[in-house]
């Protein structure tokens, strides 16, 4: 099965109270979409398609690694937006996996169960949900009596009743491409918004006899979709405390996890004891039984065995050997 990725990045964010596109917004020092963009590497062998609107230029410039870029002129909606990859993907692949760019949390283990139901049971759509009490302007997942997926209906269109479900759509979506390109030109108008809504085509499917099957996520934070300051800092707050446990786990000493700050791809070794407020960014690699003091500041430092960094060291792109101390307070750069 050949799967093709497309990650939508169109939107303003007006919430977000920027001019800074709304993916671009940076958690653990790294823009949203680099997230999309590595989850899209983990799952597919094809260069991702990305949807690109507000700011177009910016966006193509934060992209480092390969995609293709298609650009949504009119925000028209989700279906609209997915429709406009239709030209770059049509007859490459028998999948297409559909997420949004500003839901950095979601992890590649969740999204192969999707791709694995996808295949198993021949389904037309397969969809990722998350049961929750916060419904944070999701749409429901309305179930027939019998359990089965009947449509999603949008919280803005939704009645009171439909408000109460707590089954949540997490907007992560497989589609065969076969049926998804013809449908996606059948999606009406929403009443209210006048958007096309991608969200439709669960309804349609089931409507015209195909099967939709359902993920349900077991780890909720994952979905959480950003789209202000406020989950921003949820999401920053996740991806550190991701990165912290990993750590730990390893045989590293964080003396308070919660005031340390290191990015994903930062490597420390067993034995190393990390105090309180410590930041250490980019390519930084720690090496074993070392001591970093409180607030020091390491970007893209390589870290002998055995040494000792001393409390509000900056220092940057620097190599230090084995069993050095470096002296508090210290400002270095190579």
């Amino acid at each position: 099965m050949t799967t093709a990725i497309v990650i939508l990045a169109a939107g303003k964010g007006t919430r977000m109270k920027s001019d800074l596109p709304k993916v671009l917004h940076q958690v653990a020092a790294r823009p949203m979409l680099a997230y999309s963009l590595d989850l899209a590497a983990a799952v597919s062998d094809m260069p991702p398609v990305v949807i690109v609107g507000y700011k177009a230029d910016e966006v193509k410039a934060a992209v480092q690694t390969p995609a293709t870029f298609v650009e949504q002129t009119e925000q028209l909606g989700t279906g609209h937006a997915v429709m406009q990859a239709q030209d770059a993907l049509q007859g490459k692949a028998d999948t297409v996996m559909v997420y949004f760019a500003d839901m950095p949390l979601i992890t590649p283990e969740t999204v192969r169960r999707i791709q694995t139901k996808h295949q198993e049971t021949g389904a037309t759509v397969t969809m990722l949900t998350v049961i929750a009490e916060d419904p944070r302007g999701f749409g429901r997942l309305v179930r027939d009596e019998q359990g089965r997926a009947q449509f999603i209906v949008e919280e803005i269109e939704a009645t009171a009743e439909q408000k109460a479900i707590k089954e949540l759509n997490a907007s992560v979506y497989c589609f065969d491409a076969d049926w998804l390109w013809p449908a996606l030109h059948r999606i009406q108008p929403s009443p209210r918004k006048r958007e096309y809504y991608l969200t439709d085509l669960v309804g349609m499917a089931v409507a015209d006899g195909r099967k939709v099957e359902v993920v349900i996520t077991d780890t909720p934070e994952e979905v959480l979709g950003v789209n202000t300051r406020a989950h921003l800092a949820e999401a920053e707050r996740v991806v550190r405390g991701r990165k912290n446990r990993e750590l730990m786990l390893s045989g590293v000493t964080l003396i308070d996890p919660d005031s340390t700050y290191i990015q994903p791809g930062v490597q420390v070794g067993r034995d190393t004891t990390i105090w309180p407020g410590a930041v250490l960014w980019g390519d930084t690699v720690i090496g074993e039984k070392c001591v970093i003091g409180p607030h020091a500041v390491l970007t893209d430092v390589t870290v002998g065995a055995g040494c000792s960094i001393g409390a509000g060291v900056i220092a940057t792109a620097c190599d230090f050997p084995e069993d050095m101390d470096v002296p508090p307070g210290s400002i270095l750069s190579g």
